[in-house]
C-alpha cells in the first residue's frame, strides 16, 4: 500500500518565536523618536516651516525652544536613519529565510512593491510626510546587491553614503523651492491644515507633494547606503550572535563621535573648507549606529530586557503604529478633526505625542498576546505570499 504523501507548507513569514528580541526592541524604541519627530516638525506644524530664516527663534516659550532644540540636535534624522539600517536587516534576513525558494527575488520585489502601494496610498490619503513609498523604491535597487557577495554590500553601502555626503558639499543645482514658493506654502498650509475639510485638506497635501520629492530626492542615497550597511550587519553576523564587547564599544565610540560631530556642525566650529557642511550629516549616521549598537547591546542583557521588553511588541507591530499614528495625528491637527494644527507648542504636542505612544505600547502587547502579527504587517505577508496567511495564536492543523 502506497503511503500518503507528505504535504510541505510553502515558505511563509519569519515565525514569532524566531523573532530576535533586540531588533524588535531597537525598532520600537526607533519608532518614539520618528514619533517626536514626525509630530513636532511636521503635524503640528507645516513641514517647510524649519526652512524659514530664524524659525527656531519664534517657536514659542523656552520649553518649546528647548524641545525643539534636543529633538533637532538628539533625534531628528538619527530616528529615520535607524529605521533605515533595521529595514535593510530586514530586507537581508527575508532573503536568508527564503534561500531555499526558488521564488525569493520574485517574492522579495512582489513584498516591496506591495510596500510602495501602501506608501502611494498613505501618501496621497492620510499624510504627505510619508516615507514608505521611499523605501519601497530604495529597497528595489538594493535587491540585486543582496544577491552579490558580502564585500558588494559593503561596497555599495560606502559607495551610497559617499554619493549622499558629496551632496552636501555640492548640493544639485535648482533641485530644492525657491523662499518665496516655501513661505507662501507655509501660509497657505496653517490656513487650509487648521481650519479646511477633508477634501480640502487632502486637496492642498497633493498639492504639495512636488514641494516635497526634492527633499526625499536628497535623502534618497543616504536611505540606500543606510539599507545595505543594515544588510551587511546581518550579513556579518553583529546582529545574528550579538557580540556584547563589539556592540558596546562601537555604541561608546559612536555616540560620542556623532555627538561631537553634531554639535561642531551646530556650532560651525569646523567651518574652515566647508567642513561644517559634513559635520552634522556625517554626525547623525554616527550617532545613529551608536544609538543602534548600545540599544541591541542592553536589550542582549538579563536587565536590558528586563528595562527595554515593552518596546517588542511595538516594534513587531512597527507598521501598523506607524500608519495608525498618522491616522490619529491627523485627526488631531488637521480641520476635519480638532483643528490644532499651529496652535499647540512643542512641548504641548509632544506631550500628546507620549500619550498616544503609551496607548501603543499597551495595545501592541494586548494584541499580540492574541494574534501572530499586527493587522497591516498580516496584510502585508498576506499579499507578498499570494496566501491567506495565520493569524490567530491558535496551534496550526497539521498538514494532511
Amino acid at each position: 500500500m502506497m503511503s500518503a504523501p507528505t504535504c510541505v507548507r510553502p515558505p511563509g513569514p519569519v515565525r514569532p518565536s524566531d523573532r530576535i528580541d533586540s531588533i524588535d526592541v531597537l525598532r520600537g524604541v526607533a519608532l518614539l523618536g520618528v514619533l517626536a519627530i514626525n509630530l513636532v516638525m511636521e503635524f503640528r506644524v507645516s513641514i517647510f516651516e524649519q526652512f524659514l530664516p530664524a524659525w527656531q527663534q519664534h517657536a514659542g516659550n523656552p520649553l518649546d525652544r528647548a524641545v525643539v532644540a534636543i529633538l533637532m540636535r538628539a533625534v531628528d534624522l538619527k530616528a529615520f536613519a535607524l529605521f533605515s539600517l533595521l529595514f535593510g536587516a530586514g530586507l537581508a534576513i527575508q532573503f536568508e529565510h527564503l534561500a531555499a525558494n526558488p521564488r525569493r527575488a520574485r517574492l522579495l520585489f512582489r513584498r516591496l512593491i506591495v510596500l510602495l502601494v501602501f506608501g502611494l496610498l498613505h501618501l496621497c490619503l492620510i499624510w504627505n510626510g510619508d516615507i514608505l513609498t521611499e523605501y519601497a523604491l530604495a529597497g528595489l535597487i538594493v535587491l540585486p546587491f543582496l544577491l552579490g557577495p558580502r564585500w558588494l554590500v559593503a561596497g555599495g553601502a560606502l559607495t551610497f553614503l559617499g554619493v549622499y555626503l558629496a551632496m552636501q558639499l555640492w548640493p544639485p543645482p535648482g533641485l530644492f523651492p525657491s523662499l518665496g514658493a516655501i513661505e507662501l506654502d507655509v501660509q497657505q498650509a496653517n490656513r487650509i491644515y487648521a481650519t479646511g475639510g477633508f477634501g480640502e485638506v487632502l486637496k492642498f497635501r497633493l498639492g504639495e507633494i512636488p514641494l516635497i520629492i526634492p527633499l526625499h530626492v536628497y535623502m534618497f542615497p543616504r536611505t540606500i547606503g543606510l539599507f545595505l550597511l543594515g544588510a551587511f550587519a546581518w550579513r556579518s553576523g553583529v546582529l545574528r550572535k550579538p557580540h556584547q564587547r563589539l556592540l558596546v564599544s562601537t555604541g561608546a565610540v559612536c555616540v560620542g563621535l556623532g555627538a561631537l560631530l553634531v554639535l561642531a556642525g551646530a556650532g560651525d566650529i569646523l567651518a574652515a573648507a566647508g567642513s561644517s557642511r559634513l559635520a552634522t550629516p556625517l554626525g547623525t549616521i554616527v550617532l545613529a549606529l551608536g544609538y543602534g549598537a548600545t540599544i541591541v547591546a542592553a536589550a542582549n542583557t538579563a536587565r536590558g530586557k528586563a528595562w527595554l521588553g515593552w518596546a517588542a511588541p511595538l516594534g513587531r507591530m512597527a507598521f501598523t503604529n506607524y500608519l495608525a499614528q498618522s491616522v490619529i495625528f491627523g485627526w488631531i491637527f488637521y480641520g476635519y478633526g480638532l483643528g490644532l494644527f499651529g496652535r499647540l507648542g512643542a512641548a504641548a504636542a509632544l506631550a500628546i505625542g507620549l500619550a498616544v505612544y503609551v496607548a501603543q505600547v499597551m495595545f501592541s502587547a494586548w494584541w499580540l498576546r492574541r494574534y501572530r502579527y499586527g493587522p497591516i504587517e498580516w496584510l502585508w505577508r498576506t499579499l507578498m505570499y499570494g496566501a491567506w496567511q495565520p493569524m490567530s495564536l491558535a496551534p496550526l492543523k497539521p498538514a494532511a
